[in-house]
């Protein structure tokens, strides 16, 4: 397939007002207008912000009149105290209104800052944590509009309802939900992640491969995300390889782009082991979120082999590989790996199982492990831990 890529400039109103092709950034300025901004805060990571992409959106910005100042003092888990300086410089700054640039890392922390903004102050973060009916604790009204524009196209966080934060007290990964965290309007504009370096480009692009694939094994009846998950692989099948090997093909940019957000809508009907395993790891390694799904991926795979067949058939199927099933995926998964640059084990980012008891018990009260196909308990999320450090698959 082939088109001009001004066959992506369009706009769709699922799951978010939704802004697609090359050169869309532009359109900032009078994005954050529409919604109501004079003075947004620009919530970005550390390496994005010295770069000349932010410099001229700033500039961009001022001169349509908009008091922005930009917010990028976020790890690449970002945690808890970034999210409540960021929240401080909101406030110190009179802004109006959050513009999420970036990364899952600043997406989510932008997302946690526009939803803490302009709570009553006594309201702490982690009482927004998504379990029960936590997220009734916070003023929907308060939330102040969001406008997301990721660079990456991994994590789908510019229309997700939630954000992945790290409790560095308790050394864990805690999910803050509420509705209102989707953003109103999402620019998606592949020029932006042009410059995204291979090994990056491979690891969001296995995340989002991640989210479709859990969402698409999970258990639960959600018809409409099964075919948002199935055919999010397929354009991750046919596109991350070419962006990974040439990042100026915007086609493929803007369609990883798009399998991007596909996960992300997707995984409303839930995640599984892979993330169950890899928030925890997140948390005690400060590793690359992407990678670490990327990793667990096969291992997961093999753990929920008895359970999976029919899914895996179909997929097999919707993917056109040999002999459909569970070992011809967990084969393309390899393979795609192996293309990508993609460490096979949890050893190779130094990584190793003397935590393996903790780890097996914080997976199994992750949130994530709720819609695994299986009900693995602590001690078999501790040997798919093992498994994949050792690389025994």
């Amino acid at each position: 397939m082939s088109h001009d890529i001004d066959y992506f400039t369009t706009g769709w109103n699922y799951p978010a007002n939704i802004l697609t092709g090359a050169g869309r950034i532009r359109e900032l300025p009078e994005v954050c207008k529409a919604l109501g901004m004079k003075a947004p805060l620009l919530v970005t990571d550390p390496g994005l912000a010295g770069l000349a992409m932010v410099r001229d959106l700033v500039l961009a910005c001022h001169d349509a009149g908009l008091g922005i100042a930009v917010f990028s003092e976020i790890k690449g888990n970002p945690t808890g105290k970034n999210v409540l300086d960021g929240v401080a410089a909101f406030r110190d700054g009179g802004h109006d209104g959050v513009i999420a640039f970036g990364g899952g890392s600043g997406l989510d922390a932008a997302k946690a800052v526009a939803l803490m903004a302009n709570q009553r102050r006594e309201l702490s973060l982690w009482a927004l944590e998504d379990v029960g009916d936590n997220w009734k604790n916070a003023d929907a009204e308060a939330i102040v509009p969001i406008v997301a524009v990721p660079t990456t196209a991994g994590t789908g966080s510019e229309v997700g309802r939630a954000s992945v934060i790290t409790d560095e007290v308790e050394h864990v990964k805690r999910i803050i939900f509420h509705p209102g965290m989707v953003p109103a309007t999402v620019i998606l504009d592949p020029e932006l992640t042009a410059g995204l370096p291979p090994s990056i480009t491979a690891a969001t692009g296995m995340d989002a491969l991640s989210h479709c694939m859990e969402a698409w094994c999970s258990p639960l009846y959600h018809p409409m995300a099964e075919g948002i998950a199935v055919e999010g692989m397929r354009r991750i099948r046919d596109f991350l390889p070419r962006a990974h090997v040439d990042g100026n093909d915007l086609e493929a940019r803007m369609n990883m782009l798009v399998a991007s957000m596909m996960g992300a809508t997707a995984f409303q009907r839930g995640l599984g082991a892979m993330h169950a395993l890899a928030h925890p790891l997140g948390a005690l390694y400060d590793a690359h979120h992407g990678t670490l799904n990327a990793i667990l991926m096969p291992y997961v795979l093999r753990a929920n082999e008895c359970v999976i067949g029919e899914p895996m058939v179909r997929l097999g199927r919707y993917l056109d590989l040999r002999q459909p099933g569970t070992a011809a995926v967990i084969d393309w998964v390899l393979e795609l790996r192996e293309r990508l640059g993609i460490p096979h084990t949890l050893a190779e980012l130094d990584i190793d199982a003397h935590q393996a008891d903790k780890v097996g018990q914080m997976a199994v009260v992750d949130p994530s492990s709720g819609t695994n196909p299986v009900a693995f308990n602590a001690d078999q999320y501790r040997e798919i831990f093992v498994n994949a450090v050792e690389g025994r698959l």
